[in-house]
């Protein structure tokens, strides 16, 4: 649960704000509320800080989505699993019954582990640069959570969505997959091959199950952009081209198609990111303050521009 005054953070946004908008502002704000977890000095401050952004972070989230669509918030439930209660403060009501499908638990829950950590990412080095300054974990991952707001780092899924959206039914699939092949075209397949993975990304051969599952349990026939997804997803496949490129779908393009069939806008998927993201920035922070002697993190940069010059007055440049 959440202090009952950070409920009243959220009034303070307009209605539309960006989910990620307001997560930054709240968990940036919980430094605000629990002083007894923001000494850094102090290894069980430490271990308390952790185990309260981990447990609060899917109510944050849940929140979020629930003031965006103007319904009230449901507080968590400590019977169900994290995955279970995460799904059930998003989309059950006060007027009904919401039962949690163990099908769409076990995918969300396989959603917050594979995206859990990975490498040296741009949010997860942000955490660890806010956190060499000794700057209290809430501020460090409310930095860590700005990062990932970037297009380029955590909108992969959702950028996926788009382009199925874009493509719009399986008879335009050949149409993209062939500006997918012109050099000359900058349109390319979103979701498919991966920096880190020069061949398949271990963690979408997981998700592709799960995303089969979820698909067999809620249809798609009456959803076109999951019918582009599947029917992409084959007639990629089944491409030499992609094959010899090693283009084949990632963790991002299973997991939109999942957060989508679950009912999820496409704005929530970063803040989904961003709850699954936690763990590993928390890990990575207590890591490096574990070690003894840690030093402010100071990126070296050389100046490679002009070197001496006459100086101009102001008026004459």
């Amino acid at each position: 649960m959440l202090h009952e005054q950070m409920a009243k953070f959220y009034s303070g946004f307009r209605r539309d704000a960006h989910p990620m908008a307001i997560m930054v502002g709240v968990v940036g704000a919980m430094s605000a509320f629990y002083h007894d977890s923001t000494d850094i000095a102090d290894p069980w401050q430490r271990e308390v800080a952790s185990i309260r952004m981990i447990a609060k972070m899917p109510t944050i989230a849940a929140m979020a989505y629930k003031y965006t669509i103007g319904q009230p918030f449901v507080y968590p439930r400590n019977d169900l699993d994290y995955a279970s209660n995460f799904l059930h403060m998003c989309f059950s009501v006060p007027a009904e019954t919401y039962e949690v499908n163990p099908i769409l638990s076990r995918a969300m829950d396989r959603i917050f582990t594979l995206h859990a950590d990975h490498e040296q990412n741009a949010s997860t080095s942000t955490v660890r640069l806010a956190g060499s300054s000794g700057a209290n974990p809430f501020a460090c991952i409310a930095a860590g959570i700005a990062c990932l707001w970037g297009p380029a780092h955590g909108g992969a899924n959702q950028a996926c969505l788009e382009m199925l959206k874009e493509i719009g039914s399986v008879d335009r699939i050949p149409e993209f997959i062939a500006r997918a092949k012109d050099k000359n075209d900058p349109f390319r397949l979103m979701g498919f091959g991966h920096r880190v993975y020069k061949n398949f990304d271990p963690r979408a051969k997981v998700m592709k199950q799960s995303a089969d599952e979820v698909l067999d349990l809620l249809g798609i026939e009456d959803n076109p952009v999951l019918q582009v997804a599947k029917e992409l997803e084959r007639q990629a496949l089944e491409d030499p081209y992609f094959a010899d490129k090693k283009l084949f779908p990632n963790v991002d393009f299973y997991s939109g198609i999942i957060l989508e069939a679950m009912g999820f806008p496409t704005s929530m998927f970063t803040p989904i990111f961003a709850l699954s993201r936690t763990v590993g920035w928390i890990s990575q922070w207590k890591e490096m303050l574990a070690e003894p002697g840690h030093k402010i993190g100071r990126p070296r940069q050389l100046y490679t521009g002009e070197t001496l010059r006459d100086y101009v007055d102001v008026e004459n440049r």
